[in-house]
C-alpha cells in the first residue's frame, strides 16, 4: 500500500464542511466569526542537495503585505489579503477569503535560513530551504579486552 498523508486533505474537507453547513449555522445565529484565513500549502522534499520546497497559494496578496520568517524547523507565512469589494456593488456570493493570516509550516529538519530563496509568481509563492546537513561520519570503535583477571577468593 503506498504511503499517504492522512491529513493532506483535511483543510479541503474543512472548507467543504463550512460550505455545506455554514449557511444553516448563519441563519440560526450559530455561525462562527473567523478573522482571516489559512492559505493552502504543499510541502515537498528534494534530496540532491537536501532541501524542502514549500508552495503556498496566495493569489491576490500584495508582496508588501507578505512576511516570511524561518525559525529552526518552522517556516512562518504571515500577511493580509484585502477584500476585493467595490463600493456600490451588491454581492450574491462571497467565497474568496480575505483578512489576516499566519501559517506555521513544520519542516522535517532545521533549515539554513541564510540560503533560503523565495519566488512569487501568478499568486503562487515558492520557497526553497536547504536543510542543515548532519555530520554523520562513520567511525570504527575499538573494543577493549579486560586482561586483568583476579582469582576469586
Amino acid at each position: 500500500m503506498p504511503d499517504r498523508d492522512l491529513f493532506a486533505n483535511f483543510e479541503r474537507m474543512r472548507r467543504e464542511m463550512d460550505e455545506l453547513f455554514g449557511d444553516v449555522f448563519e441563519r440560526t445565529g450559530l455561525g462562527r466569526k473567523r478573522a482571516g484565513f489559512s492559505p493552502a500549502v504543499d510541502v515537498t522534499y528534494a534530496s540532491d542537495p537536501p532541501r524542502v520546497i514549500v508552495t503556498a497559494e496566495l493569489a491576490g496578496i500584495d508582496l508588501d503585505d507578505l512576511e516570511l520568517e524561518i525559525q529552526g524547523a518552522h517556516l512562518i507565512l504571515a500577511g493580509h489579503r484585502k477584500p476585493a469589494a467595490v463600493d456600490g456593488e451588491v454581492y450574491q456570493q462571497v467565497e474568496i477569503e480575505h483578512g489576516p493570516f499566519r501559517r506555521v509550516v513544520e519542516l522535517a529538519g532545521e533549515a539554513v535560513a541564510e540560503e533560503a530563496k523565495a519566488r512569487y509568481q501568478d499568486g503562487i509563492l515558492r520557497v526553497e530551504l536547504p536543510l542543515v546537513q548532519s555530520e554523520s561520519r562513520a567511525r570504527s570503535v575499538p573494543i577493549e579486552i579486560n586482561q586483568s583477571r583476579e582469582k576469586p577468593r
